[in-house]
C-alpha cells in the first residue's frame, strides 16, 4: 500500500509533474535568490531555456560550499516571516550549512517521512521510540514531527543515556525504534550486558536507521539481534533531512520521492550525467520547497540510480545504498574501491570486529592495499 498517489504515478505523469515544478522553481532561483541569478547569468542560461528534464544539464551545480558562503540565509528564497524552522549542520569544517522551512515544507517534510513509515507497515497502533539527537540536526525533529501527524506515539527519547533508553524502550513497550546504526548496536550490546533477553523482553518489529554509510552486513547483523525488519532512511539537511528515500520491504533499494527530489547521477571527475544503473555522485534538485530550493545539488555520495517498477506497485526511482563519499574512494590498480565494500566483506568473516583502518600503498608499480 502506497502512502501517496504520487509514489505510483506513470512515467509519463511523474516526468509532466516533475517539468511543471523544475519550470517552477528555476522562476523561483532566478528571481528570489541572487546567487542563483548570477550563477545562471554567468553560464548563460535562463529558466526558459529549459523546456526538459533533460535540459536540466545546462545548469550549473551547487555545492555545499556556495550554502556557506551565502552564509546565513543567502540561499532562502523567502522572507524571514515565512521561515517557521531553521536547521544546520554542525560546521565541525567550517562555517555550518543553514536550512529554513516554511510551513509548506514541513508539510513536504512530513509527507515524505510518512511515506517512509508506510513502506515499513507503520500505523497508529505502534509506539515509536525516536532515538535520533534533536536539535539543530535534522533527525530527531524529522522523525518526531511526521510520527505525530500520522498520530503515531512517539517516546522522544533522543540519543545516549542508554541504560535508560532500553528500560524505556522496556517499559513503553515501543515496537518501532528510530537511530543511528551505530547506536542500535551500542543499545544491543548494553541490553546483553545488563542481562536482558532481546527477543523476549522488547516488543520492536521495526527500525528505521540513517545518517551513517552502513554495510549490508552490519544491516542484517541489527535485524538479526533485534528481530526487526530494517529499512534504511537516506537524507541530508541541504534537501529536506531524512526522507529523501527509503527501502520498503520488497528490495534494500531506496525509493527516492522523485516527485518532490528530482535525482542524477554524474561522473564526480567530468560532471557529465551517467546512463541508468551506472554507478557514480547522486545530484538532486528540490522540486517542491520554498525555504531553501536547491538545484543540482551535489551530495557527494555515491549510488546508480534505476527506474525500473518495484514489486510494491511504487513507480517512483530507486537508488542503492550509499557506497562511499566521493572524496574517500581509492583507485587500487585501476578498480574504484570504496571502504563500505570492505566493511561488507570483513562483516562476513567471524571472530573479526569491525574496527580496522585501511592502509594504500605501492609495492613497486603495484598498488597495495593493507586491512
Amino acid at each position: 500500500m502506497t502512502f501517496s498517489k504520487n509514489e505510483s504515478l506513470s512515467r509519463d505523469e511523474l516526468q509532466a509533474w516533475q517539468l511543471k515544478h523544475l519550470k517552477e522553481t528555476l522562476l523561483r532561483v532566478y528571481h528570489l535568490v541572487p546567487f542563483y541569478k548570477k550563477k545562471f547569468d554567468e553560464h548563460g542560461v535562463l529558466p526558459q531555456d529549459i523546456t526538459s528534464l533533460e535540459d536540466l544539464s545546462k545548469l550549473p551545480f551547487t555545492k555545499k560550499k556556495d550554502l556557506r558562503d551565502n552564509y546565513p540565509f543567502g540561499m532562502f528564497s523567502v522572507d524571514m516571516d515565512q521561515i517557521v524552522r531553521i536547521h544546520s549542520s554542525s560546521g565541525t569544517t567550517g562555517k555550518p550549512t543553514v536550512v529554513g522551512y516554511t510551513e509548506h515544507d514541513m508539510d513536504i517534510w512530513a509527507e515524505v517521512m510518512g511515506r517512509a513509515f508506510s513502506m515499513g507497515g507503520v500505523t497508529c497502533q505502534d509506539i515509536m521510540q525516536n532515538s535520533h539527537g534533536y536539535g539543530l540536526f535534522t533527525g530527531g525533529l524529522g522523525f518526531h514531527n511526521a510520527a505525530e501527524r500520522m498520530k503515531i506515539a512517539v517516546i522522544p527519547s533522543s540519543t545516549g543515556f542508554t541504560s535508560r533508553q532500553l528500560l524505556l524502550l522496556k517499559d513503553f513497550g515501543a515496537t518501532v525504534l528510530t537511530a543511528t546504526p551505530s547506536f542500535a548496536l551500542h543499545m544491543a550490546e548494553v541490553a546483553k550486558a545488563e542481562g536482558y533477553d532481546i527477543q523476549k523482553d522488547f516488543k520492536l518489529r521495526v527500525g528505521f536507521f540513517g545518517a551513517e554509510p552502513t554495510s549490508e552486513g552490519l544491516k542484517n547483523e541489527i535485524a538479526h539481534i533485534w528481530g526487526i525488519d530494517y529499512h534504511e532512511i537516506y537524507g541530508l539537511s541541504e534537501i529536506i533531512g531524512p526522507g529523501v528515500a527509503c527501502n520498503c520491504k520488497h528490495s534494500n533499494l531506496l525509493h527516492i520521492h522523485e516527485d518532490h527530489f528530482y535525482p542524477e547521477i554524474i561522473d564526480p571527475k567530468t560532471g557529465e550525467v551517467l546512463p541508468e544503473g551506472q554507478r557514480g555522485e547522486l545530484v538532486i534538485t528540490t522540486l517542491t520547497k520554498q525555504g531553501l530550493p536547491i538545484i543540482r545539488y551535489r551530495t557527494g555520495d555515491i549510488t546508480s540510480l534505476t527506474r525500473v517498477p518495484c514489486r510494491c506497485g511504487r513507480t517512483i526511482g530507486r537508488i542503492e545504498s550509499i557506497v562511499g563519499r566521493s572524496d574517500d574512494m581509492l583507485l587500487i590498480n585501476g578498480v574504484n574501491v570504496f571502504p563500505s565494500q570492505i566493511e561488507h566483506v570483513l562483516s562476513k568473516q567471524e571472530g573479526i570486529t569491525l574496527n580496522y583502518q585501511i592502509i594504500a600503498d605501492k609495492k613497486g608499480y603495484l598498488d597495495k592495499l593493507e586491512i
